[in-house]
């Protein structure tokens, strides 16, 4: 590309000649200098990931999923495999559903069931009301022992669930709790209540203190306006720690084992134990049972998980 520039006269004496620009005259053969007579190359925004990575992440995705859901899939197609088919690696080979009927009617799986709902009942509703109203005193008040009742709560849960069974073992039976549905109840709350009170709390602060004053020049105690104005505002919360509740009573197998003795006073968790151990091996009925299991917690978190992600996030920033 070549420039051409040519003066034009200034009036006045002495004036010199300004050279004035002209248009460019495009290089022969119609192409731009440096262009290359190829199309321009394309910049890449930021952030923007080329096709070989975008390709390699969604399969590195994949491969996680299929990982991921491999162990329950196998789970249950093994439940559906007759007892001589167990370990084989055929899928729906055999299909039977004599494992769901045995265990169902010849076991006390449905005993089993209803000491677990009790049990899971009653941690769930204290847990979940312990660990609201702590979490909100600890956020909305302060008084002596604040400080150390918070580093309590911390240092609780440094403690591995093994160490304790011992001593909690003595004290139910010193206390004559053990093959107590209200032993468990006990034990699940010294676990979960210290971790929900903590995430609670953060919580609460991310709830304006003015509600707090609203409530209180419209006539409310403290009370009445912890449950009428910030309870209805705390529902994710409330739903994580409800769930987390409700898992760690649910699933719990160590203490279950330990607390509970006889097949009638047996959790879910312990009962599955009665299938495989030193003197059977029944895989089979063990998988059906796991999946039985199974359905009430998916059926809980499918309820709670619209208010898990929001629940779990609040107390990452105050508001």
């Amino acid at each position: 590309m070549t420039m051409s520039t040519e003066t034009t006269p200034v009036n006045g004496p002495g004036a010199r000649s300004a050279p004035r620009a002209t248009t460019p005259q495009a290089a022969p053969g119609g192409s731009r200098a440096g262009g290359g007579g190829g199309r321009p190359r394309r910049v890449r925004r930021r952030g923007e990931r080329s096709r070989a990575a975008s390709i390699g992440l969604h399969a590195t995705l994949l491969l996680a999923a299929l990982i991921a859901v491999f162990p329950p899939f196998w789970l249950l197609v093994t439940s559906f495999k007759p007892k001589t088919d167990t370990f084989t690696r055929s899928l729906f080979s055999n299909f039977t559903l004599d494992n769901y009927d045995h265990v169902l009617n010849d076991t006390e799986f449905l005993t089993w069931f209803g000491n677990s709902v009790l049990i899971v009942v009653l941690t769930t509703v204290i847990g979940v009301l312990i660990s609201a109203t702590t979490g909100y005193a600890l956020s909305r008040f302060r008084f002596p022992g604040m400080r150390p009742l918070m580093w309590t709560l911390l240092i609780t849960q440094m403690f591995p669930m093994a160490v304790l069974i011992v001593p909690l073992y003595n004290l139910m039976s010193r206390y004559g709790l053990l093959n107590q549905p209200v032993a468990l109840v006990i034990t699940y709350l010294t676990i979960a209540v210290p971790f929900c009170a903590w995430m609670m709390k953060g919580f609460f602060d991310t709830i304006p203190v003015s509600i707090d004053e609203s409530g209180r020049v419209d006539g409310l105690n403290p009370f009445g306006t912890f449950w009428r104005l910030i309870m209805p505002l705390a529902r994710p919360g409330l739903a994580v720690t409800g769930f987390y509740t409700f898992v760690t009573a649910w699933a719990e197998v160590a203490y279950a084992t330990a607390f509970m003795t006889g097949e009638q006073n047996l959790t879910l968790a312990g009962g599955l134990q009665t299938f495989v151990n030193q003197h059977t091996q029944d895989w089979h009925l063990m998988t059906a049972a796991a999946v039985l299991i199974a359905v009430p917690a998916t059926l809980v978190f499918g309820y709670a998980q619209r208010h898990l992600q929001s629940g779990l996030t609040a107390g990452a920033t105050k508001a």
